[in-house]
């Protein structure tokens, strides 16, 4: 019974074997998970013991069904299993987002309702509206431990980190990688969800091990996702802006400060910004992206939460005198982003409390480069930002926007033209299917095949990092305005034209500036637990008024608030989602450990997860604990919700340009020193043009928004069908003038016949227009079947 994998190459990315939807049944004994593809042309089975309640036992079926044998199979079950009341329909639902397990038993975590939020290179992108945790063990004298108060409140703590809010994933489309990484990156059958995006990498690692395939669970990447289609003057392009934050170092804004010792530092976020422009169908499409990234000032440096001091003192920890955290962030940097660094440091100057980190940081970009050739070092420049907008929004932003270019013209961008489609190639990672795919001679002689391959005009080489004490206020001004430079970069490489975007009445401006307000509010919630200042994008605006100042008070007082009151707990939920902390034996729960107990963020999770009895199982948070001990604790109920030539003598190495000298200017022999173009035959690309006479819209500003809301049915998405100083390169100033000079550096598992192996399936009867043969000895039928 059961089809088998086609043999023949798959030509269409379409026909691609991804489950999109899945409906779960129950007998007494066992969980049937049964997935269809997004066209109902195949059905496959995951099989999970309920009767084991410390180990996880799950079985794959790798048989593709039809939809008639799907249902003649579903009889079968339950026809063996009417004395316990036959198969029951449980719940219909989109993805498992992972298995845990606490005090007792194993539950899984499943999204029960999704919403569409937009599409990249025709794939779609979801959001998770709804989600549900289902305990695997049928519910007997042995699971009671599931109704303990302590199992409750750990239950509770994991729900905390809400996945409904911010949290997004793709079947298709690797959300976890930059456009560039995916279009350039071809190889399939490897699991790609060991990245620092993806937030629940260690609740699927279980079933991932098991299986060695992603079919069943989805790649949840935490931040932020906005598109918004654009029409300006019959000219039609999609602009997407995504935030990705690390899961490494990850937590709350004081218990979770600077870096750890394997290099991640805190409140890291890669932000991507992609311009796809309007093609008619069949036509490959002109695509370009732009990454750049935050993080927390790479140096051991802590501040101490306290009730009554809203800005505590900065504890500088000098541990690490030689900075081999430090470097290894920066190496980990240019193995992810390529050569170029540079580094935008915002931090505030004088005797404010920032400098000591200021100070610092200069220290250990000179101690860097010292030990790298000049083509290596790390290129960086200090701007006290604040102090500049006190002298003006306008000239601040300014200096923003043309250090922006000059980064861009340094590191370049993606630009691309590719079919839609592209990168699904890379996602297949199924055990029963190896290589759906045409061979490398197949394709080289298939114009079919060469249609569906991206033409790469330019790549991007590095990365603009830029940073604040909190990564999130004035960084998330200064990234928009590396955004709006980019955007007109963009814009120009798709023959869209028109006059320069860097003004602040261009509505498009005014719709990028909304974007990363947006996503700066999301990223303080998420950090800080509260919404980001507005002060810089109001006088940006020129609305800044009382009102405004007096809800910049109000985000302040209910940041303290969070940051004195909320924190610690969160931080406890963090790590437990993350699998950085759990119930250990002979430690006592999370709840009653203080925060330099826990708080660590030097764990490594691999060593944390136990060593397992059997070759199927994972139990990654419990291994011989003491259970009725645990029970009996008796902690209190949890309180729940997550909100959600820089030559310079200077021993800092950085140069502070003052506010009276708004205006930069580069000199015009230095304009060819940045990216050149990667592909010969492609033309130019950064130096098509200099940056300053990039044009923008048409001259009426004839613009349209419509926003992913709008683009996409929520209703029919959700419904169920019946459910970035160099210390010898930098800026320098000529004394007395205005200009400033910026120096350039250089197994298939094999089944009983064609059926399939259901393994231990239960009631399943042979069937005379059954195609094939399934013995029930080698099912396990039991005797009530027969």
């Amino acid at each position: 019974m059961g089809s088998e994998p086609r043999d023949e190459p798959r030509r269409k990315l379409v026909d691609l074997p991804f489950l999109h939807k899945f409906k779960l049944y129950s007998t007494h004994t066992n969980y049937y998970l049964i997935g269809r593809d997004e066209n109902k042309t195949f059905w496959r089975i995951l099989k999970i013991d309920r009767t084991d309640q410390t180990e996880l036992n799950l079985f794959e079926d790798p048989t593709r069904y039809t939809h008639d044998e799907i249902v003649q199979l579903k009889k079968w079950i339950s026809r063996g299993n009417q004395k316990f009341g036959g198969l029951k329909a449980e719940t219909t639902c989109y993805g498992i987002i992972g298995f845990v397990r606490f005090l007792g038993p194993y539950y899984m975590l499943v999204i029960k309702k999704r919403k569409k939020v937009g599409e990249i290179c025709g794939h779609a992108v979801y959001g998770i509206a709804e989600t549900e945790q289902i305990m695997i063990p049928y519910p007997s004298p042995e699971t009671r431990v599931a109704n303990s108060l302590a199992e409750r409140r750990y239950k509770n703590l994991l729900k905390m980190v809400d996945v409904r809010k911010n949290f997004y994933f793709s079947y298709t489309y690797h959300l976890m990688y930059t456009l560039q990484t995916n279009v350039c990156n071809s190889e399939s059958g490897e699991i790609h969800d060991e990245t620092m995006f993806v937030w629940n990498e260690y609740l699927t690692h279980g079933i991932r091990r098991i299986l060695q395939n992603t079919v069943w669970t989805v790649s949840l990447v935490y931040g932020f996702f906005q598109q918004t289609k654009c029409s300006v003057s019959d000219e039609e392009f999609v602009l997407t802006v995504i935030a990705r934050r690390s899961r490494h170092y990850a937590g709350t804004r004081y218990l979770r400060r600077g870096i750890n010792d394997a290099g991640n530092v805190a409140n890291e976020v890669e932000i991507e910004q992609i311009v796809t422009k309007e093609v008619p169908e069949g036509q490959k499409v002109p695509m370009t992206s732009v990454v750049q990234m935050r993080g927390s000032i790479p140096l051991f440096w802590s501040q101490e939460t306290s009730v009554f001091t809203p800005q505590p003192d900065i504890i500088l920890n000098n541990k690490d005198v030689k900075h081999v955290a430090t470097r290894r962030h920066f190496e980990n940097l240019k193995q992810r982003y390529g050569r170029l660094i540079i580094i935008m440091n915002l931090l505030k100057t004088g005797k404010h409390r920032e400098s000591i980190l200021r100070a610092e940081f200069g220290k250990a970009i000179s101690s860097i480069n010292k030990g790298t050739t000049r083509e290596n070092h790390l290129k960086a420049i200090h701007f006290d930002l604040n102090k500049h907008y006190k002298s003006g929004a306008d000239g601040a932003f300014e200096h923003l926007c043309n250090y922006g270019k000059r980064a861009l013209e340094l590191i370049n961008l993606f630009f691309c033209e590719a079919p839609l489609g592209v990168g699904a190639e890379a996602v297949i990672n199924d055990s029963f299917f190896n290589n759906p795919f045409m061979n490398e001679d197949e394709e080289a002689t298939s114009p079919e095949e060469e249609a569906l391959k991206a033409d790469i005009f330019s790549l991007q080489n590095g990365v603009l990092r830029s940073n604040c004490i909190d990564c999130l206020d004035r960084t998330n001004v200064a990234q928009y305005a590396h955004g709006l430079v980019a955007l007109a970069q963009q814009l120009h490489l798709l023959g869209i034209t028109g006059p320069p975007i860097v003004d602040k009445n261009n509505p498009l401006a005014k719709k990028l500036m909304e974007a990363y307000e947006k996503m700066g509010d999301a990223i303080a919630m998420q950090y800080a637990g509260s919404d980001a200042h507005i002060k810089m994008f109001s006088a940006l605006r020129g609305d800044w008024n009382m009102m405004m100042k007096h809800r910049d008070m109000i985000t302040a007082v209910r940041r303290h608030y969070n940051n004195a009151y909320m924190d610690s707990e969160k931080q406890n939920a963090i790590n437990m989602f993350l699998g950085q902390s759990g119930p250990q034996l002979g430690r006592p729960a999370l709840w009653e450990l203080r925060s330099d107990q826990h708080n660590t963020g030097n764990l490594d999770i691999e060593n944390l997860r136990p060593r397992i009895s059997r070759s199927f199982s994972d139990n990654l948070l419990l291994e011989g604990l003491d259970i009725e001990e645990l029970i009996n604790e008796n902690p209190q109920p949890s309180r729940e919700g997550l909100n959600g030539g820089w030559e310079t003598n200077s021993e800092v190495g950085f140069f502070e340009p003052e506010p009276a000298s708004p205006s930069v200017h580069f000199e015009d022999h230095l304009r060819g020193t940045g990216s050149k173009q990667m592909f010969p035959d492609s033309g130019s690309t950064s130096d098509s043009q200099g940056l300053d006479d990039v044009p923008g819209f048409s001259h009426s500003y004839n613009t349209k928004f419509t926003t992913a809301d709008e683009m996409f049915e929520r209703c029919s998405s959700m419904s169920s069908d019946n459910m970035f100083s160099d210390i010898a390169e930098s800026f320098t100033s000529t004394t007395g003038t205005d200009h400033f000079e910026f120096l350039p550096g250089p197994s298939q598992t094999e089944g009983e016949g064609n059926a399939g192996y259901l393994a231990h399936t239960e009631g399943l009867v042979i069937h005379d227009n059954v195609k094939h043969t399934i013995t029930a000895t080698s099912l396990s039928i039991p005797d009530s079947a027969l």
